[in-house]
């Protein structure tokens, strides 16, 4: 079960950032169109897509796996919390930053990938850490 999980997570985290570096212009148009401080979108725009292939690169290996758990956790936290507030409506507008088939979700249907991804996230550090406390 655990491959099965970091599978997921790799390729989401794979795919996701290798996306927004592909289309980068596209997609640091989209972060400036965010409702934040340009300096934040600004930074955002290169700091994302970096960090999600870093947590990829964190699942694949065992002495990191539990990082990568816990940084993907950490950071569809930060996501989900933001797309909870876009679906309650506390944004005028917000373009999302997202890739592929993910781009054509809703909010409620981005809130509810999310959530299940951070089950995953937090199924394999519980598994990670059963590895290392036993």
């Amino acid at each position: 079960m655990n491959l099965s999980i970091r599978i997921i997570l790799i390729f989401i985290w794979t795919f996701t950032g290798l996306e927004k570096l592909i289309r980068f212009d596209q997609s640091r148009k989209a972060f400036l169109n965010q409702p934040m401080p340009n300096w934040l979108e600004e930074y955002l725009a290169f700091t994302i897509p970096g960090i999600e292939l870093l947590i990829a690169m964190l699942l694949l290996f065992s002495v990191t796996r539990w990082w990568g758990y816990l940084g993907s956790a950490l950071l569809l936290t930060v996501f989900i919390t933001y797309v909870g507030l876009i679906w309650v409506g506390a944004f005028p507008r917000v373009p999302c930053n997202c890739a592929g088939i993910i781009e054509s979700l809703g909010w409620a249907e981005h809130f509810v990938l999310n959530l299940g991804l951070i089950g995953l996230a937090v199924w394999g550090l519980r598994l990670e850490a059963g590895k290392h406390g036993s």
